[in-house]
């Protein structure tokens, strides 16, 4: 029995939702190139497609313009005439440093533009949905969104709460220990510390706390073949400016951004001194325990443009930013290795612990060798 028309126009709406799905999942990829390069602007992925061939595609470029969709519409040229949109961010409608990517929209002669979220910045915030339709275009949003905003939090907390997002990066022994007293312990191998390396490549900054520098004297750049290009901004928040003058992280400020948190009392003569070495210093507000106010910090850190945090900072700063709220995903790498060391140092105080067991979520496993990264992300984010 043939099938009816009803059942024939179901079809084909299922296969277009499919090829939405499909031609979306490869914009979010493509868009992930630009992770870490394009602030103060996210990272977005577009792909022209007609009859279902990509004729043109684009990512943000680094420094944050041109913005992903210009640049597809500039690779497929005259292509993208009567041609689909994919795009994982709603096209910009305001004029900035470059003019509206709406504008080369329409006059591309795109006829659907298919967008995974509208965008929260209240200079766009539906607005440039609502100019593509005006001029006639079929615009359809929300495939694959909450991959988008997963994609894209960054940018959404930048605009929405004056803060960046904060990934968590945390290494464990087996049992639950970060290292030993005095000493430097080696909790991953090499696979898992490349894809820590890549993760540095793909946020706006890097930070510890001057705990991590004192014990560890990290360089904390990217270190991955052909990825010099990736700086991230060095951020270590050091209250009392005790950060030493000969450190890797002071040999190298010259070269790479480095930003230096402390509080407002901190020794002038000492601020000077880092700040010829070539840090950038800024002097925030402290809580009732003397410490950094977090969420100052943290709007400081917006107010540069940083949408993207990655922080390597040890236990004690782990368990301020989860106690603070103010972690949005958390990446556990665990070694085969068990410490059983009654000077051991915890990864996760007990109650940071049972924070991220409440209020996160385990998305994923990955496993690298010998070692396993559970990712986590906040419940609701």
């Amino acid at each position: 029995m043939a099938p009816t028309p009803s059942e024939n126009s179901k079809s084909l709406v299922l296969d277009q939702e499919a090829i939405d799905l499909d031609f979306m999942a490869r914009a979010l990829e493509f868009g992930r190139r630009g992770l870490g390069a394009s602030a103060p602007n996210p990272s977005v992925g577009a792909l022209v497609v007609r009859d279902d061939v990509i004729v043109g595609r684009g990512v943000t470029a680094p420094g944050g313009r041109p913005h992903g969709e210009t640049q597809a519409l500039q690779n497929a040229g005259a292509a993208a005439r009567g041609a689909t949109l994919y795009v994982t961010l709603e096209p910009c409608s305001h004029h900035g440093h470059t003019a509206p990517c709406v504008d080369a929209i329409i006059a591309a002669g795109v006829s659907r533009v298919v967008c995974a979220m509208q965008d929260p910045d209240p200079r766009v915030a539906g607005n440039g949905f609502a100019r593509l339709r005006a001029a006639g275009i079929l615009v359809d949003v929300g495939i694959m969104g909450a991959a988008a905003r997963r994609a894209h939090l960054g940018h959404i907390l930048r605009v929405t709460q004056a803060r960046p997002m904060v990934t968590l990066k945390l290494a464990q022994t087996q049992d639950g220990f970060a290292g030993i007293s005095n000493e430097r312990l080696h909790v991953t191998g090499k696979i898992a510390n490349d894809f820590t390396q890549m993760q540095r490549a793909q946020h706006d900054a890097v930070m510890v706390g001057i705990g991590t520098v004192l014990a560890d004297d990290p360089m904390l750049n990217v270190r991955l073949p052909g990825m010099a290009a990736r700086r991230p901004v060095r951020v270590v928040l050091d209250t009392h400016l005790r950060l030493p003058l000969h450190s890797h992280l002071a040999d190298t400020a010259a070269d790479i951004p480095s930003l230096l948190i402390c509080g407002g009392q901190a020794n002038a003569s000492a601020g000077e001194a880092l700040k010829a070495k070539g840090f950038e210093l800024l002097r925030a507000k402290t809580d009732e325990a003397g410490g950094i106010d977090l969420d100052f910090a943290m709007q400081g850190l917006a107010r540069r443009g940083i949408s993207r945090v990655l922080c390597e900072g040890g236990p004690l700063l782990a368990t301020n930013l989860l106690a603070a709220s103010l972690v949005d995903q958390c990446l556990m790498l665990t070694g085969p290795a068990k410490l059983n060391a009654k000077d051991g140092i915890l990864a996760l105080a007990p109650q940071a612990r049972q924070r991220l067991e409440r209020e996160f979520t385990k998305l994923r496993t990955l496993q690298f060798g010998d070692d396993r990264c559970d990712f986590y992300v906040r419940q609701g984010s």
